[in-house]
């Protein structure tokens, strides 16, 4: 037999594309095919030596291979969507949420998440609108480097892949702490190695694993949030066994608010780091089998999100706990249960065995973000390689279409995890937390600020938003609206960060806070310089590379017939499809 030659893309003397594979047919034994899945992709081989840095950073072969990835296209709508509607739902909502309420009072907690919900909302339908025309490996970091700068879309990929290379050890000592609820005696670095080993095995079974096993976390999740607000409205109604009628008592008595405007801008910030993870839809959008009809949905799923398990939860939190319940304030760690506002309101209502349940939970959540660890680092280190910016080893994606060497090196580093056995460990971890402390709010920035310029390039190149598959629901001005409110969130952190609403401060408490932008900012300096590379202008933006084929014509046409036929369709049905 002759294996069928297939199209590939030229830029100089690389081919990036698909390649001609023989024929041989598949092992003979289930092993031999899992062993075989293990070997280099073809396209890999054949476009390992296509970046060379030689002569200067070659945007345009950077950009053609994050288009062209090998990732296997496996995550299926309900995928997207519980990883979408229950995807960042962690410790920031179940536990640190507790430190804000101390922090600000149950009013500053209702209007810090409001507007950072508000800021997500806008942020993550600019990623859909771009990831929807752009379905490419490495999404806001490619994205940042072909309409903001290469140098820019070099820092935001390093800032994102050590946010989530930090995130993952710290999220299996996490883990490990979160049992401790139950006194139970066995060392923390057994657990340590236990919850290692399980996250490593799903990431091994490439995105169908990470997508089967957020499916299952987030739908745990979920059923435990509605629970919990269902819980919640009868025992503000006084259907509790102790404790009567509460309404609104305790928002005349501590108050509404704690510690003034300084106090809001506290949980401003703690807000932002309870939406981190948000983004990874964008992530999954190369790995996913129909871009085109499962992100849009996904994406409005995010406002629900963010309506009943955000706003929703946290205004019966605010209800059921009062600010300066001494539990808020004794938390070991950022899992620790007994301080987490869910489990007070439970406890305090005298339901037993209920706060095990949310115990349990919670350590779901936390596995849950360590399974996203894995997944956001590779894809990130994977795609950096495929454009040059990190080692070439990086890049090696195998016949299962995963990223095999970048999985490799996420899960060695979560080996630091068994660091927590050393004296100096909240030291170490203060300090590696402090890397990526901010990073999520550089790569919300950077994906507002990434739309609004390939608007800009859209309309320079003769196109029309009609052409647009997707367009994002708050359109530019949401884009400026999210950055504007991310900027804010910085210039609070850096306000907190000099003068606590406790009055003591250092230069040690400083850096912690704010280490972040000072590393993004020598990572941006360093390829500028190395690189030099320049700003792109939007008239030289690369707007075909990696974009879906669609015959635009067909495409405005089938666009205009399904507008008229929504409009034939009851209100309450318009309404449904524009939010869902």
């Amino acid at each position: 037999m002759i294996s069928e030659p297939k199209k590939s893309l030229d830029v100089g003397s690389c081919s990036i594309g698909t390649v001609s594979q023989s024929a041989t047919g598949p092992p003979a034994s289930p092993w031999g095919r899992f062993i075989d899945s293990f070997r280099p992709n073809e396209v890999y081989l054949a476009n390992s030596d296509c970046i060379s840095n030689a002569n200067g950073y070659d945007m345009e072969v950077a950009v053609k291979r994050t288009a062209n990835s090998q990732l296997a296209r496996r995550l299926k709508s309900r995928h997207l969507q519980m990883i979408a509607i229950g995807g960042s739902i962690g410790t920031g909502l179940f536990v640190n949420s507790g430190k804000a309420l101390n922090d600000g009072g149950p009013a500053a907690l209702l209007i810090a998440f409001g507007i950072i919900g508000l800021m997500l909302y806008t942020v993550v339908h600019a990623l859909g609108e771009l990831a929807v025309v752009f379905p490419v490996a490495g999404s806001f970091s490619t994205y940042s480097t072909r309409f903001i700068d290469p140098a820019w879309g070099f820092a935001m990929g390093w800032n994102y892949a050590l946010q989530w290379l930090i995130c993952f050890p710290l999220e299996l000592v996490a883990a490990s702490i979160t049992l401790q609820y139950w006194h139970v005696s066995i060392n923390n670095a057994v657990w340590i190695a236990v919850f290692w080993v399980v996250i490593v095995v799903i990431n091994l079974f490439g995105v169908k694993g990470y997508g089967e096993a957020e499916f299952m976390f987030s739908l745990i999740k979920v059923i435990a949030v509605i629970g919990f607000s269902i819980l919640s409205i009868v025992l503000v109604c006084g259907g509790g066994p102790v404790g009567g009628y509460i309404g609104g008592k305790y928002w005349h008595d501590p108050g509404a608010f704690n510690h003034g405007f300084k106090g809001l801008c506290s949980v401003f910030v703690t807000a932002a780091f309870a939406f981190s993870g948000t983004e990874l839809i964008g992530l999954a959008a190369a790995e996913t089998v129909n871009p085109r009809k499962t992100l849009p949905s996904a994406v409005k799923q995010v406002f629900w999100r963010i309506t009943l398990f955000y706003i929703v939860s946290l205004t019966l939190v605010g209800l059921l706990v009062p600010y300066n319940n001494l539990q808020l304030l004794g938390a070991k760690s950022e899992v620790d249960a007994s301080a987490s506002p869910f489990v007070i309101a439970i406890e305090n209502a005298g339901i037993s065995g209920l706060p095990s349940v949310m115990n349990v939970v919670i350590l779901i959540a936390v596995l849950s973000v360590g399974n996203s660890a894995v997944y956001g680092c590779s894809r990130t280190l994977t795609s950096l390689s495929e454009m040059g910016l990190a080692p070439k080893f990086l890049s090696y994606i195998d016949k299962g279409g995963r990223p095999l060497v970048a999985i490799i090196v996420t899960s060695s580093v979560g080996l630091l995890a068994f660091i927590s056995s050393s004296p100096a460990e909240g030291e170490i971890f203060n300090w590696l937390l402090a890397l990526s402390g901010l990073s999520s709010i550089f790569t919300w920035s950077s994906v507002c600020l990434a739309h609004i310029l390939f608007r800009r390039a859209w309309k320079v190149q003769g196109h029309t938003i009609h052409e647009l598959e997707f367009k994002s629901q708050p359109g530019v001005i949401g884009s400026y609206l999210g950055l504007f409110l991310n900027i804010l969130v910085l210039i609070s952190q850096f306000w907190i960060a000099i003068a606590p609403h406790t009055g003591s401060t250092n230069v040690k408490d400083f850096f912690q806070s704010y280490l972040a932008v000072p590393v993004v900012l020598c990572f941006f300096a360093v390829h500028k310089i190395v690189w030099k590379t320049k700003f792109v202008r939007p008239s030289l933006a690369d707007l075909v590379s990696g974009r879906r084929e669609v015959d635009c014509a067909t495409l405005i046409e089938e666009l205009r017939a399904e507008r008229l036929a929504l409009k034939q369709c009851s209100f309450a049905y318009r309404v449904y499809k524009f939010w869902c």
